[in-house]
């Protein structure tokens, strides 16, 4: 049964750091790669960060670029997103994705990230 299970949220003051983890199960965790997204109340979920099946691509959104870090242990079979120098508007639900070309996605149950003074 494959298992996406994110932690690490929670409730920070602006300019804080949180560091999320996915870790995953039922799947062979290095044939796909990785996502971080993240949904604000009343918006679309959008994609936050991506690091490919191995680890030597990453791609962020514009808007975290230079804050926030994803990293992968394929032995833990676990990803992770280093948040730094975090804003209100950071806040959001995070969802961690699987993704391998011609195979369905699979999705975490997600993890709430308040960024308020």
């Amino acid at each position: 049964q494959v298992q996406l299970v994110e932690s690490g949220g929670g409730l920070v003051q602006p300019g804080g750091s949180l560091r999320l983890s996915c870790a995953a199960s039922g799947f062979t965790f290095t044939n796909y790669a990785m996502s971080w997204y993240r949904q604000a109340p009343g918006k679309e979920r959008e994609l936050v960060a991506q690091i490919s099946s191995i680890g030597g691509s990453t791609n962020y959104a514009d808007s975290v670029k230079g804050r926030f870090t994803i990293s992968r242990d394929n032995g833990k079979n676990t990803v992770y997103l280093q948040m730094n120098s975090l804003k209100v508007e950071d806040t959001g639900v995070y969802y961690c994705k699987a993704s391998r070309p011609l195979r369905n996605d699979y999705w975490g149950q997600g993890t709430q990230v308040t960024v308020s003074s």
